[in-house]
């Protein structure tokens, strides 16, 4: 059995000082690929030569919405010559974030299009930040007039009724430890209608870890197996017909190679 943790922050400085450390409890979990994700130019960089460096890790690289206020329109060409990198799988995070709004609406939508123009040019998929802004960020997918490969909604945390409408546009759902929060029963009725082949798992770590080990930081990917195993559970299948499927989804989706035995 293995799993990929398609969304991960390795190169935040809770992770990478001991990086090698938690790849080797990652690979004793069964958690055996990873996908480190850029914020900003800074993390990109980081995630690329982090990615160059150890086998059956990949990376994405984008603008979190977070960032989107210091985003000058050199920084797009600048992302666009790191994203052609063969370690480099996919763009985002990108998109919306209405809860915080470290960055005004206009400059998060400005940054958001310039990514997805990223991607559409260099038909990569894109990975899709969205938090409290649900409708605006499918108003920007489905008006941007972009021939998107493929859109993943990245730690979804929304109902039921939302994930019919991510699937109904032909794009992915990922879910994170979220799902097995005692809280989150909306969050476990979207799971149970994503088929397996549009589902993928990730940590977002450091954060988020999974019950039950909610309040231990920082999360890592070897917690990611408490979340496999419940979504296993919720969708009434063996942990290794599920983690089959979804790391096939995941390798397709990203495009990513056979993951290589370590020696």
């Amino acid at each position: 059995m293995e799993l990929i943790d398609t969304h991960c922050h390795l190169t935040f400085k809770q992770l990478i000082e001991n990086v090698d450390a938690l790849l080797q409890r990652s690979r004793e979990a069964n958690v055996t690929g990873w996908l480190t994700v850029g914020t900003d130019p800074e993390h990109n960089q980081r995630c690329v030569e982090l990615a160059q460096s150890r086998k059956n890790m990949y990376a994405a690289v984008g603008i979190h919405p977070h960032e989107a206020k210091d985003a000058a329109t050199s920084i797009f060409e600048d992302l666009k010559t790191l994203a052609k990198n063969n370690k480099v799988l996919a763009v985002g995070e990108t998109g919306l974030d209405f809860h915080y709004e470290h960055s005004n609406v206009s400059d998060q939508k400005r940054v958001f299009l310039e990514q997805l123009k990223i991607a559409a040019e260099l038909d990569k998929p894109v990975v899709i930040h969205s938090r409290e802004a649900f409708n605006e960020t499918m108003d920007v997918l489905d008006n941007c007039g972009l021939d998107l490969p493929d859109v993943v909604f990245h730690c979804f945390t929304g109902s039921a009724e939302e994930a019919k409408k991510i699937l109904d546009a032909g794009f992915f759902v990922s879910f994170t430890g979220v799902v097995t929060f005692k809280n989150a029963q909306s969050v476990r009725e979207a799971a149970k209608i994503v088929p397996l082949d549009r589902l993928m798992l990730e940590t977002d770590c450091p954060y988020i870890c999974p019950e039950p080990l909610r309040n231990k930081r920082p999360n890592e990917p070897a917690f990611m197996i408490h979340t496999a195993n419940f979504l296993a559970n919720l969708k009434n299948v063996s942990i290794d017909e599920f983690a089959q499927i979804v790391t096939d989804t995941s390798r397709n989706f990203f495009a990513m190679p056979e993951l290589v035995s370590e020696p």
